[in-house]
């Protein structure tokens, strides 16, 4: 069985004194319109914490620009609290769990906590939060990296099948097929009776969320009223022998979004998901193929399946999904399989593929999909007319004039015919092209990619032990007769780290942007892209940031003008939800 982790565990910690800061500060930073934050967790205890690590702690001093890594021992911190109180370990574990061919076991998925659990009842694995009858108090966090917690988690997915060898001989190439034997395996995901809770707790809207599907005869039908998706209406339509479509079902269902929030780190490409429930001996979809990378995820019921290779070279990968195919089209299938729950599926952007019902079973699946326009393609498309455009900048040879008889010698007419000038413009030709190459702005378009993904990303998800160390804690509350309690403060001491590897992009544009995925919506492109505007000289404090992560640093060791640029740049990344710090900041009080 495998240890329960937690994808998003809280990291290494230690608390530093807070002084007030410099009101009068020269503002530096500009924020794009958007600022959400709502969650309302209850931290006392965690506050308590920091104030008791503050008076017993020394303090320590880093030098300038070094990140020092610190050991995860225990630290017994005395404080008041009930005998009798205890923490809870959350997890998940299945008893059906398959074993890892590797040596480092694969983790079985952790769920995100409820958001009204209190942080006084949640702990997990490597990060302890608990005290003993005689009042100690052990707090032992842990640093994670969001990335190998991305890749321990898709680990899990593809179970038992090794991952390095998934990557060097599968992906991208061929499809597939995991039979496991485990019929829970998927199933704390995703289950008709949370299909059925969501559609009678969220405004689920025909079209926009949820497709009725249909394939008889060969003809495919989509038969979407308008309005609301009430459960009557959906399963009358299910009994029917209609299939139902989940379009973004990670919006509503949490196990959903936390499961591709951590992939997406990974995979630094937007995970989505569509779920389809298939009433037995039926089919919902004619055989087709897509622009994603696909795994299927059975979760309950089985599904019989048809997978067909591309049949020419130009859908292979192919950058656009395919129209609905006839049988006569698509030839012999190269694998046929059928789903039992606990199996997966995986099959190459290309690669076409139809799913029936059989045997008097229902089916339930979730479509796993990644690195849809992540190709090189995507990147040259944004490189190559960039670096024309500098070539023409800098080279008077592009702005010269064409030669009086390029008209005389290209064209429909002339392409079947060379001559000595044809062949001598055509080396021309060829000469500009290979010197536009040198102009390659490789950075600025790896750069615009990445800023497509901040759009695309998911939200994350935090645990309410991040929240302690973040914006979403329950800080600066406003109480009767006007008064705000639990005001915290940002100080030279505090030691902070990004959030996750990948939620912040800076990039070059007419200004230092910091391009940010942590407002994003549940549905996909639900808001407009967010960004925070930094002036140049503060652009190296942010990369100390994003090169020092996993790892804490100090605020004063931010490259900054000064102690005031430091503790501004700070200030406007956490009141984004952008950082953390090691331990909940201590309560400052005026």
């Amino acid at each position: 069985m495998y240890s329960p982790i937690s994808a998003f565990a809280m990291y290494k910690a230690t608390m530093q004194s807070t002084p007030k800061r410099d009101k009068k500060k020269k503002k530096k930073v500009s924020l794009s319109p958007k600022h959400n934050m709502s969650p309302n967790v209850n931290e006392n205890v965690m506050i308590k914490i920091a104030q008791k690590v503050k008076r017993k702690q020394k303090k320590l001093k880093e030098p300038k620009n070094i990140i020092k890594k610190k050991s995860n021992k225990k630290k017994k911190l005395k404080m008041n609290v009930k005998k009798n109180e205890s923490l809870k370990h959350i997890a998940v574990t299945d008893e059906d769990d398959c074993e890892a061919t590797e040596s480092e076991e694969v983790p079985a998925l952790i769920p995100a906590p409820p958001s009204n659990t209190d942080c006084n009842n949640i702990t997990y694995e490597n990060e302890t939060c608990s005290h003993s009858s005689n009042g100690s108090f052990n707090f032992t966090p842990v640093i994670t990296d969001s990335c190998e917690e991305g890749l321990k988690v898709f680990k899990w997915m593809i179970a038992p099948y090794n991952f390095n060898d998934f990557f060097k001989c599968i992906w991208e190439k061929k499809p597939l097929h995991i039979a496991r034997n485990k019929p829970k395996y998927y199933s704390d995901i995703i289950s008709t009776p949370v299909i059925d809770k969501m559609l009678r707790t969220e405004n689920i809207q025909f079209t926009k969320n949820i497709d009725i599907t249909s394939y008889v005869d060969g003809k495919r039908e989509t038969h979407n009223p308008e309005g609301r998706a009430h459960p009557h209406l959906v399963w009358d339509f299910y009994l029917n022998g209609c299939s139902i479509r989940l379009l973004n079902p990670q919006t509503y269902i949490s196990k959903l979004h936390f499961l591709n929030a951590t992939l997406q780190e990974y995979f630094n490409s937007f995970v989505g998901a569509n779920a389809y429930l298939t009433p037995p001996d039926s089919q919902g979809f004619a055989p087709h193929y897509d622009d994603i990378e696909a795994f299927i995820l059975q979760a309950e019921g089985k599904k019989h399946w048809r997978i067909y290779k591309p049949r020419e070279e130009n859908e292979v990968l192919p950058r656009v999904s395919s129209k609905n195919f006839s049988e006569d089209e698509i030839g012999q299938p190269i694998l046929e399989v059928t789903l039992h729950a606990g199996d997966m599926l995986y099959f190459p952007r290309g690669y076409i593929h139809q799913g029936v019902t059989i045997d008097g079973e229902h089916s339930l699946h979730v479509t796993i999909s990644m690195y849809q326009k992540h190709s090189w393609a995507d990147l040259f498309e944004k490189m190559v007319p960039a670096a024309l455009q500098i070539a023409i900048n800098e080279n008077t040879e592009f702005r010269q004039g064409l030669p009086f008889d390029i008209y005389d010698n290209f064209g429909v007419v002339h392409s079947d015919v060379s001559t000595p000038r044809k062949v001598e413009i055509e080396e021309i030709i060829k000469n500009l092209f290979y010197k536009v190459k040198n102009h390659l702005p490789i950075d600025e378009a790896v750069d615009q990619m990445s800023k497509n993904y901040q759009h695309d990303a998911l939200p994350p998800v935090l645990s309410d032990l991040e929240k302690a160390c973040t914006v979403y804690g329950d800080t600066d509350v406003m109480i009767e007769n006007g008064k705000v309690t639990n005001r915290v403060e940002i100080s030279l001491d505090t030691r902070i780290r990004l959030l996750r590897k990948n939620i912040i992009r800076m990039v070059a544009e007419e200004s230092i942007r910091l391009y940010y995925y942590a407002e994003n919506s549940l549905e996909y492109h639900g808001n407009e892209l967010t960004f925070l505007e930094i002036e140049e000289e503060l652009a190296p404090a942010i990369e100390t940031l994003i090169t020092s992560y996993p790892e804490y640093v100090t605020v004063e060791n931010l490259e900054a003008p000064n102690d005031t640029d430091k503790i501004q740049i700070a200030d406007a990344l956490w009141g984004r939800g952008l950082i953390m710090t090691e331990y909940p900041l201590e309560t400052v009080f005026d």
